[in-house]
């Protein structure tokens, strides 16, 4: 089912994918779905969608079954207005999706928002995942860190939650400020990510994440407590080191609960490594399901 035609600010030379769409509680989830072989599923966070991963799923749906879901209200996907959006009911659409597919030897790629949405389908079903790559994100509480009391209380805030939904914030200025080198937001790029927001009444997911940093520490707690369900797996951990959201002190929490990961700094770089380091992150996924498949 395609509904590239409904949209037609889509470049469809970056984003040529078909479109397939799943039927939440809430409303049609669009997702992609390229190529064949063990499954690789993409899990974005906020603002973005699976535009963002437009370059891994061309490389390695060759080789692959790529999928890239938009969680409601993001990207292609319908966004009620009427819903929740707490993280929790994101979580809940993507393991209804990946159980409908009935999919196995999954390699998870997770950052931002996706990173506890997706690891809480992983430590859910740990034998369903083979691999995971891990890049700027985090899955634990964060009460009592000043560093996120201040963002989640600023941007999901009164004030935050104002700029968001009558000058767009979050995906205008916000996603700018979190590149380490902004040069790799180009204009037409950008686009992708402020036109799926364009409209007011569309932007309640990127204005109800800031707050649920602190006020789903009890939904993040179960997940962490949980992670050891995941130590025998393959591990890549990515990391941009110029990231305003989730700094070098939570990439060493990942490392000492994965010592035997995989680990890549890259100082130059910030939030949003699939724009920024592409080949990078493609060339990880390559060797992280080679190995899964010998």
């Amino acid at each position: 089912m395609s509904q590239l035609n409904e949209h037609t600010w889509i470049d469809r030379s970056m984003y040529p994918f078909e479109s397939h769409t799943f039927k939440t509680d809430v409303g049609m989830m669009h997702y992609v779905d390229e190529g064949n072989g063990d499954p690789i599923i993409f899990v974005h966070g906020n603002p973005s969608w699976s535009f963002e991963f437009r370059d891994m799923v061309k490389a390695l749906s060759k080789t692959n079954r790529c999928i890239a879901p938009d969680h409601i209200g993001f990207g292609l996907s319908e966004k009620p207005y009427d819903w929740s959006y707490l993280p929790e009911g994101h979580a809940k659409h993507l393991e209804d999706l990946i159980l409908s597919l009935d999919l196995d030897n999954i390699t998870l790629v997770v950052g931002d928002w996706g990173g506890p949405i997706g690891l809480w389908f992983a430590t859910r079903h740990p034998d369903r995942i083979k691999a995971l790559l891990i890049t700027n994100t985090w899955a634990w509480s964060v009460k009592g860190d000043f560093y996120y009391h201040l963002f989640s209380g600023m941007v999901g805030g009164f004030f935050g939650r104002f700029l968001i939904r009558k000058r767009n914030f979050f995906a205008k200025t916000i996603v700018r400020m979190a590149f380490g080198d902004k040069s790799k937001l180009t204009n037409d790029i950008h686009r992708h990510y402020l036109m799926p927001v364009g409209q007011v009444r569309d932007r309640k997911g990127t204005w109800v994440f800031p707050k649920q940093i602190i006020k789903s520490t009890p939904w993040l707690k179960t997940i962490w407590a949980q992670m050891d369900v995941l130590e025998d797996k393959e591990i890549a951990i990515l990391w941009g080191m110029k990231d305003i959201a989730f700094r070098e002190k939570e990439l060493i929490r990942f490392e000492k609960t994965f010592p035997n990961a995989v680990v890549r700094r890259f100082r130059e770089s910030g939030h949003y490594l699939a724009e920024e380091n592409p080949n990078e992150m493609i060339e990880t996924l390559r060797e992280l399901t080679r190995q899964t498949n010998l």
